[in-house]
């Protein structure tokens, strides 16, 4: 069994208010340098909490959580950090649109089959 840690990220579109959309998953392993993340991002979901929501910086905003997580040349000078430099620059506490939950801890076989087990659960809506 490994350990690996997780994020969900969020998309506050009114910070005052405290309100948001789920719209991805960070997930890492240091035992296997492993960081990957998701986004999909429901702008109706969004758009019913802030009708006015800058969609554009916010699909931008969201659009570096993978590249980030993949590090190397396309990330920029973040591309460059270890695995574990990136994970807690992307899950650092903010007061921005682009949030992330607090980081939770869980233990698997493989931890790069979590990522899209922890989307289906935690963003993706069930299927009606």
């Amino acid at each position: 069994m490994l350990t690996y840690d997780y994020a969900i990220v969020r998309v506050v579109p009114r910070v005052e208010r405290g309100e948001f959309v789920n719209a991805g998953v960070i997930v890492s392993c240091a035992e296997q340098g492993l960081l990957q993340a998701a986004i999909e991002l429901d702008e109706s979901r969004l758009i019913a909490l802030d009708r006015d929501v800058d969609l554009a910086g916010i699909r931008a905003a969201l659009a570096a959580i993978p590249l980030v997580s993949a590090g190397g040349d396309a990330a920029g000078p973040l591309g460059r950090l270890s695995v574990r430099e990136r994970f807690h620059w992307l899950v650092a506490p903010r007061s921005s649109s682009i949030q992330t939950s607090a980081v939770h801890t869980g233990r698997c076989v493989t931890p790069s089959l979590m990522l899209d087990q922890l989307m289906r659960k935690m963003v993706r809506q069930p299927a009606a």
